[in-house]
């Protein structure tokens, strides 16, 4: 009987939440991070500190955080500092001050009841259970514009400026505030605004390459050896890039290009089950679409099609496309159009988003054109084409 064999080593590691110990392109922001917060190695109860982190989706805010957390946490407990590392997705929790400071509590007292006080008042129950602890807190409010948006300048002006009227006593909270767009801070106002904007930490989007590195990180930990073709991570790559260095993205997509290959008790993730994946997350084969395109641009996508779903590839050249269309012309019993004219007709697909070029430097000659499919499953697609053909067909019989 055929035995299943998973190409999965360890799926976990490509789960949101997973924090890898490796952070390909980030170290420099990393080592940034704890130079910031260094003081509380040495001595806690005399500062706290507050530390912008920017960047666009994907781009590693919260894992650069977390993974800092658990460094800073690790290394104080050597130290036999009690430090806690608190995580807070503002927007899971409303964008509430009153919401996140209870489950700030709730880590130290778990039963703590959730009614009969303000926002103000756990504060001030927080910084007391520290003080009877001797702890410290790094509270990371990430998708920090929830709390912004839905309660302004107050909110802030509380979490930075309570401590302060503390006079002599030791310092307890800093802040790590993760967020898009820092315009969201011009809607605070000037005082609280100089509480939060001297320490920025700006993550840049990914370049295709720097995606590449992360996912055969990932790779490595979370599939059976020679599982993943590279043609494979090359395409995730490109797809992640596409999406603005979107990582997240990315390392979803191989998750689930890995399930669709253990659906098809495949050995290895090919580049059709990229395609299959991102089309299960955008669905992006619109048949509307493809029923207004001319005759020889059905023609000239079907022979496009057919190349990917017989190589099993993830980049053809231009020379292929066009050898593959002349023996779909061929078939069909047509005199195959100029290579201007399919120029033309791939920048019409591009603009359609279902075929791609890329230029690579690939030989000693220069560069050179590749196309790819970036999000239709060939196979799909050539189901899809060649019914609206042989209709075009029959129409012509009757």
């Amino acid at each position: 009987m055929h035995r299943y064999r998973s190409v999965f080593k360890d799926e976990s590691k490509l789960d949101i939440s997973y924090i890898p110990y490796r952070l390909p392109h980030r170290n420099q922001e990393l080592r940034l991070l704890k130079e910031f917060f260094s003081f509380i190695l040495q001595f806690p109860e005399k500062m706290t500190q507050r530390v912008l982190i920017t960047g666009d989706v994907g781009t590693g805010k919260t894992v650069l955080s977390q993974r800092f957390g658990a460094d800073i946490t690790r290394e104080a407990s050597k130290r036999r500092i009690n430090l806690r590392y608190v995580h807070v997705n503002c927007r899971e929790y409303r964008g509430s001050l009153f919401l996140i400071l209870h489950h700030v509590v709730s880590v130290f007292h778990p039963n703590f009841p959730k009614r009969g006080y303000s926002a103000e008042e756990l504060l001030a129950i927080l910084l007391q259970v520290l003080d009877e602890e001797n702890a410290y807190v790094i509270l990371t409010l990430d998708e920090f514009e929830s709390l912004v948006n839905r309660e302004g300048s107050e909110a802030v002006y509380k979490l930075t400026r309570m401590q302060e009227i503390r006079q002599n006593e030791p310092k307890r909270i800093s802040l790590i505030c993760i967020l898009r767009n820092l315009r969201v801070i011009e809607k605070l106002d000037a005082s609280t605004r100089s509480t939060l904007q001297s320490n920025i930490i700006r993550l840049e989007k990914y370049s295709k390459q720097q995606l590449i590195d992360i996912l055969n990180d990932r790779v490595a930990i979370a599939f059976k050896p020679l599982t993943v073709q590279e043609e494979t991570i090359s395409l995730i790559a490109e797809l992640a890039f596409t999406e603005g260095g979107n990582a997240r993205f990315g390392i979803e997509l191989l998750w689930r290009a890995g399930k669709y290959a253990d659906a098809e008790e495949l050995e290895t993730v090919t580049p059709e089950c990229v395609r299959k994946a991102v089309s299960s997350i955008i669905p992006t084969l619109r048949k509307d679409e493809l029923k207004f395109l001319g005759f020889h641009e059905k023609l000239f996508l079907l022979g496009i099609a057919r190349i990917f779903k017989e190589s099993q590839k993830a980049y053809a050249s231009i020379a292929e496309a066009e050898k593959a269309y002349a023996i779909v012309c061929e078939e069909y019993n047509v005199k195959p159009h100029s290579h201007t004219q399919l120029w033309k007709y791939l920048r019409s697909f591009s603009n359609y988003g279902i075929v791609k070029t890329e230029v690579s430097n690939v030989n000693a000659h220069g560069r050179s054109t590749l196309i790819y499919l970036p999000n239709v499953p060939a196979e799909d697609l050539e189901k899809e084409l060649t019914s609206l053909l042989e209709k075009r067909k029959k129409r012509e019989n009757l």
